[in-house]
C-alpha cells in the first residue's frame, strides 16, 4: 500500500499535468499577432523596382513579408493622375503606414491623409519647397522621410564633363515640366553650363511621346553632351535615352548611379540604394510608436561618382586617369 505523502503527490502531480494542458491548448488557441500592413506608393512600375532594397532594410531589422509585415503595392502606370486613388486604396486597407517614392506620390499621399504616418524616399526636389514638411528638422504633421536632392551638384558634373570631353560647348537638357523640382534643375544646369562657356537646350522629357520629339530636336542640331534632370519619366525611359545617346555619340551626365547602370557615362549624386535601405528604419520607429513629426528629415551625406567604362569606349572616349581615380564605381 502506498503511503499518504506519496498518494497526494501523485493526486497533484497529475492536477498539475491536466493544469498545464488545457492552459497550454488555451493559448495555442488565441489568435497570431497581427502582422503590420505597409504601403508602397510609387509613379510608375518601374519606380517600384526600388522597392527590393527597401524590403532588405526591413529583413535586416527582422521583417519578414507575409509574417510579422503585409506589403501592400500600388504603382501608377505612368500617369500622376492615378496616384489620388492608389492613395485612397491604402487609406481604406488601412495600412499603417505609407512609404512613397517620388515628389508626385508624396504629395498625393499627403493629401489623402492627415492621420496615416508617410516614409517619404527618393525625393529630387526640396521636400520643404515641395510642401512636404514645414522643416528639415522638424517636419511637423504625419509626413518624414529622406532627402535626396542634388541639384546644387550640377557644377560638379558639368566640371567632371568638362574634364572628360573638353570641347564640349553645346548641351541638350531632358527634364519634365510636369515636376515641378525639375525647373530648378534647368535652372542649376544653365547656371553652371554658363560657367564653363556652354550653351543649353531644354527639352521636354515627359512620356515616351515628347521624348522621341526631344531626340529629333537633339538629333538635328550640333549637340555636343546631354544632361538629364532626375525624374520617375526619365528614370523610366533612362535605357532609351542611353541607346540614343551612345547611337548620336553623345556622352551623357546624370544625377544617379540609376541612370550609368542603363548606359550614361556618368553620374554623380546620393545613393538611392542606401537610402531606400534606411527608410526602413524609419518605418521600423513608426510601428514601434514614434510619430513623424518626431523623426527629422535625412539629408544624404554621402555622394559617389559612378562612370561607365563599357559607354566611354563605345563613344571613343578616353577616360582621363583623374577622373578613374576618383570613380567610387566603374561599370564595365
Amino acid at each position: 500500500m502506498q503511503s499518504l505523502p506519496r498518494t497526494l503527490g501523485c493526486v497533484f502531480g497529475g492536477w498539475f499535468a491536466l493544469m498545464f494542458l488545457v492552459a497550454g491548448s488555451a493559448l495555442g488557441a488565441q489568435p497570431a499577432t497581427k502582422p503590420f500592413r505597409i504601403g508602397w506608393l510609387s509613379a510608375s512600375a518601374d519606380a517600384s523596382r526600388g522597392v527590393t532594397e527597401f524590403q532588405q532594410g526591413l529583413r535586416d531589422l527582422r521583417y519578414v513579408e507575409g509574417q510579422n509585415i503585409v506589403i501592400e503595392y500600388r504603382h501608377a502606370t505612368g500617369s500622376v493622375s492615378q496616384l489620388a486613388e492608389l492613395a485612397a486604396e491604402l487609406a481604406r486597407i488601412p495600412v499603417d503606414v505609407i512609404v512613397t517614392s517620388g515628389e508626385s506620390p508624396a504629395l498625393a499621399a499627403k493629401r489623402t491623409s492627415k492621420s496615416i504616418p508617410i516614409v517619404a524616399i527618393d525625393l529630387a526636389w526640396d521636400p520643404v519647397k515641395a510642401g512636404l514638411v514645414a522643416s528639415l528638422s522638424k517636419p511637423e504633421g504625419n509626413l518624414t522621410g529622406l532627402a535626396s536632392q542634388s541639384d546644387e551638384l550640377w557644377p560638379k558634373r558639368l566640371g567632371l564633363l568638362k574634364q572628360i570631353k573638353p570641347r564640349t560647348t553645346r548641351l541638350a537638357i531632358l527634364w519634365n515640366p510636369g515636376n515641378q523640382g525639375n525647373a530648378s534643375c534647368v535652372a542649376e544646369i544653365s547656371a553652371g553650363a554658363a560657367a564653363l562657356d556652354m550653351e543649353v537646350q531644354p527639352l521636354e522629357a515627359r512620356d515616351a511621346t515628347s521624348l522621341d520629339r526631344a531626340f529629333a530636336s537633339i538629333a538635328a542640331s550640333s549637340t555636343d553632351a546631354l544632361a538629364i534632370c532626375w525624374d520617375s519619366a526619365t528614370l523610366a525611359n533612362a535605357r532609351s535615352i542611353a541607346e540614343f545617346a551612345l547611337k548620336n555619340r553623345l556622352p551623357t551626365v546624370s544625377p544617379l548611379r540609376e541612370y550609368v547602370d542603363a548606359g550614361a557615362l556618368l553620374s554623380y549624386g546620393p545613393s538611392l540604394a542606401a537610402q531606400r535601405r534606411r527608410a526602413a528604419y524609419y518605418v521600423d520607429r513608426i510601428l514601434k510608436g514614434t510619430k513623424p513629426a518626431g523623426l527629422p528629415v535625412e539629408q544624404p551625406t554621402q555622394f559617389d561618382l559612378v562612370v561607365n567604362a563599357a559607354t566611354a569606349k563605345r563613344l571613343g572616349i578616353a577616360l582621363p586617369p583623374m577622373i578613374a581615380g576618383l570613380a567610387d564605381d566603374v561599370v564595365q
